[in-house]
Parts: C-alpha cells; sequence; structure tokens
C-alpha cells in the first residue's frame, strides 16, 4: 500500500470514529494540504506513524491518537476476532496485568498493577490480589508503570474500596451513539473489601488511561492518598482499527465524565495529593502508612514490625 493510501485509510477511519469530529475534520484538511505538498513521500511505515501522530497531536493534543506501528504478535491479525485473541493471550501470560502482590513489614499491602483488565478475563485474578492483601492494615496501589486498560476493571478494583453499590464512579459518553454508560461499584464482589483502612495510590508521567481512571475515581471519592508525580493526561476510552497488517490508528471514540468533578482528565493529567519524585513515592507511601499502622494497631508483633521499619 502507498503512503497515499495509507493516509487517506487513517484519515478516514479518524473522521468517522473520534469522539470530536470538528477536531478531526480539521486534523485531515491540516494533513491532506501536507501530503500534497509532499510531507510524506519516501518515508516508511514507523516514520510515517511518528510523524502523524505528531501532527494529530499538535490539532487535537489528545495522546491517544496515535498512528503507529502494531505489537508482532498483531501482524497476522487483521479482524477483530484475531486481536482479541492476541490480546486475551498477552493478558494471561502477563498476569492480568498485576506484577506483584505482597505483605510488607508493618502489615501493609502492597499492589503492582501495571494494568487494568476486562473482569470477565482478570476477574479471579483481581480478586485473588485483593484477599492477599485483605488482612493488611493500610495498602499501597502502585500505578506508577500502569498504561490503562478496561473501564469495566477499574470499576471492579474501585469496588474493593466502597462497601456496596451506592458509588457512582463515572461516566463515559459515546458521540455516535448519543448512548451515556455510568459505572457504579458493585453490590457483589468475589473475596473481601477493603474498607475503612487508608489507601496510598503512587503515580508517574508514566501513568497512563484506565490507570490514570482508577486513581482519579479514588482521589475524587476521597477514598486514597495519591503520591507522586501528576499522570499522562488520556482520559479518552479508545478503540485501534488495523491499517495494515502492520500499521494501526488509535482512535478515541467516547470521553470520560466524573461525577464528582464534571470533567475528566484529559491533557491536565491526575495532579496528586502529595508532589514528590515518581522514584520516591513509594518510600513516602510506606512512611505514612506505617505511622497509621503505629497508632491504630494494638497487636505487638504488628507493632514491632512497624515500628522497626519506621527506624
Amino acid at each position: 500500500m502507498t503512503n497515499s493510501a495509507l493516509i487517506e485509510s487513517a484519515l478516514s477511519l479518524l473522521t468517522s470514529k473520534y469522539v470530536f469530529p470538528d477536531a478531526a475534520a480539521k486534523a485531515a484538511g491540516i494533513i491532506r494540504e501536507r501530503q500534497a505538498a509532499g510531507d510524506y513521500d519516501g518515508l516508511g511505515e514507523a516514520e510515517l506513524g511518528e510523524r502523524l501522530t505528531a501532527q494529530l497531536f499538535e490539532v487535537c493534543a489528545d495522546k491517544h491518537l496515535r498512528v503507529r506501528v502494531r505489537d508482532a504478535a498483531l501482524h497476522d491479525s487483521m479482524s477483530e476476532a484475531d486481536a482479541d485473541a492476541a490480546w486475551q493471550e498477552y493478558l494471561r501470560v502477563t498476569n492480568y496485568r498485576i506484577a506483584r502482590v505482597e505483605r510488607l513489614d508493618g502489615n501493609v499491602g502492597y499492589l503492582d498493577l501495571r494494568g487494568v483488565p476486562d473482569p470477565s478475563l482478570g476477574g479471579k485474578a483481581i480478586a485473588a490480589a485483593m484477599e492477599l492483601v485483605s488482612q493488611t492494615d493500610a495498602l499501597i496501589i502502585d500505578l506508577r508503570k500502569n498504561r490503562g486498560g478496561d473501564p469495566d476493571g477499574v470499576a471492579f478494583w474501585c469496588s474493593y474500596f466502597f462497601p456496596d453499590a451506592e458509588t457512582h464512579l463515572n461516566s463515559i459518553f459515546e458521540p455516535q451513539t448519543g448512548i451515556t454508560k455510568q459505572f457504579w461499584t458493585l453490590a457483589f464482589l468475589p473475596g473481601s473489601r477493603y474498607l475503612d483502612r487508608p489507601v496510598y495510590v503512587l503515580t508517574s508521567e508514566f501513568t497512563f488511561s484506565a490507570g490514570e481512571e482508577l486513581c482519579y475515581n479514588l482521589q475524587a471519592q476521597g477514598r486514597a492518598t495519591l503520591i507522586g508525580r501528576t499522570t499522562r493526561g488520556g482520559a479518552h476510552p479508545t478503540d485501534a482499527f488495523p491499517i495494515t497488517p502492520t500499521l494501526e490508528i488509535t482512535v478515541p471514540v467516547a470521553r470520560s465524565i466524573n461525577p464528582v468533578t464534571g470533567t475528566n482528565w484529559e491533557g491536565t493529567g491526575v495532579t496528586p495529593d502529595i508532589d514528590v519524585d515518581a522514584e520516591g513515592a513509594f518510600d513516602v507511601a510506606y512512611q505514612l502508612a506505617l505511622k497509621h499502622v503505629v497508632s491504630t494497631v494494638t497487636g505487638e508483633l504488628v507493632l514491632d514490625e512497624a515500628r522497626a521499619a519506621l527506624n
């Protein structure tokens, strides 16, 4: 496929799918002008994708809007079913993006989450992780390397930190259908909820998309203290559309509306409650968690551990 054909295919998907059609039309017009001027002549797929992505960002300022080389596992997957199968296998071999679950000294739980899977796929793993930290006295959730995932997965994770189905977490508006889908905490969960204990969430400039929604929801509801750096700033739910077996465009197709703030974190990122270097965020959170344990727990075993860790 020629570069001209690649660009037209990408622009067709952009203008038919993007959540902001006026911006899509403007960006498409500018790119066609540059195409006519020969700006894309002789570029390989990867370089073409990088240049189109940069020029789309100039107009739309949307970090989810990208033209990029597809993952090697998807090169033979042009159908939605093939892509879904490849994604499910990726989730399986990466433990549904749960990298680490640990009880730290002082009875502090620690979860390292690298993504947010659809609970229909990763629900058992999420429940198992939450059960392993269910008896701790404080919890640290590390989202510093979290690249995003599924909004239903965000609601599933969040539900463990609320007592019932009465908390409205987020809404997503799809302009193509005119439908607004609300996301609420769940009435039933497998395993134990994590209530009445502090939660500390670690963030970085790398935290993105559904990872940002997870910390944004908990912060907006007053359920967690965010520690680290302002996140990357991508709030629009996105679909990936193959252009060729090796190139795709990712297009935001909806927008998030938080019921507490009335807005979202698009372009701004999620601002932490305690702004510290991301590399030092764990130490700050662990110190806060240990101080909570020392001030509230009466059992000598846990107190001895917490005091020793503090010192």
